[in-house]
């Protein structure tokens, strides 16, 4: 093989390395920041009908208006685990890699909505912290002792302090926009927080998201850099998607 075919497979061979390091170990799946639009589209799907089921799901004739208006959403709503999940977002400066996004998630979360008339009067959130994963296993072990300090810190809450007027009750399918004011409890600290939200009712179920940003001094968080990590920014982001159903 001459010089110039050697040269030519080295330069090849080392393109399909690195290609391959990318696939393997550098390239990230964390998932797209949380958004009404996806939120809606797994509870729709959650609520269709199985393919090839017959039921009749055809209305008898109305006799009173049954609109959610009339009806209201007044009560207690408690989380659907299978559609909810909380987490964060930060960024980050990996070792021969470069910036990336770092995104842990968990669907252990408990929380409760209570509507009275077109005002949300009470919620409260609850995060296993514990249970949190992201696409790094090592990162999600450092931060059982490190960081977040799951394992000393294995909860985090939120709790609204102030009502959210929503100005209407919401009708099936229509969106609204408001924001949550609250305290946030994370890593032992307590701050209030602000948190646009964005919701809809969907067959019978309250989809909510919504995020905020953090910043990590506030709650006593150092943050864990070492051989692989170089750097974490100092702002981080809490994002959740909350579907409610009566309780």
């Amino acid at each position: 093989m001459n010089r110039r075919n050697i040269l030519i497979a080295g330069v090849a061979g080392i393109v399909v390395l690195a290609a391959a390091v990318w696939f393997f170990f550098i390239r990230s799946d964390a998932p797209p920041p949380a958004s009404l639009e996806e939120a809606v589209a797994a509870v729709t799907d959650d609520t269709e009908a199985p393919e090839g089921d017959t039921t009749d799901t055809t209305a008898p004739p109305a006799t009173t208006e049954t609109t959610t208006a009339s009806v209201g959403l007044d009560g207690t709503w408690m989380a659907d685990q299978a559609n909810t999940f909380a987490g964060y977002r930060i960024g980050e400066e990996l070792a021969s890699i470069g910036t990336t996004t770092a995104v842990g998630r968990t669907s252990n979360v408990e929380a409760t909505l209570t509507f009275s008339e077109a005002a949300v009067t009470e919620l409260s959130v609850t995060v296993d912290m514990t249970t949190l994963e992201s696409d790094r296993s090592r990162r999600d072990g450092a931060l059982r002792t490190r960081g977040l300090e799951t394992e000393t810190f294995p909860t985090a809450m939120f709790v609204l302090t102030e009502p959210i007027d929503l100005g209407a009750v919401p009708e099936e399918g229509e969106s609204f926009a408001a924001t949550a004011v609250g305290d946030l409890t994370l890593h032992g600290v307590t701050n209030s927080i602000t948190m646009p939200v964005e919701g809809s009712l969907v067959g019978g179920t309250v989809v909510v998201v919504g995020a905020t940003d953090v910043t990590l001094t506030d709650y006593d968080i150092e943050a864990p850099t070492g051989f692989s990590v170089l750097t974490i920014e100092e702002v981080g982001t809490i994002e959740v998607q909350l579907a409610f159903v009566p309780g």
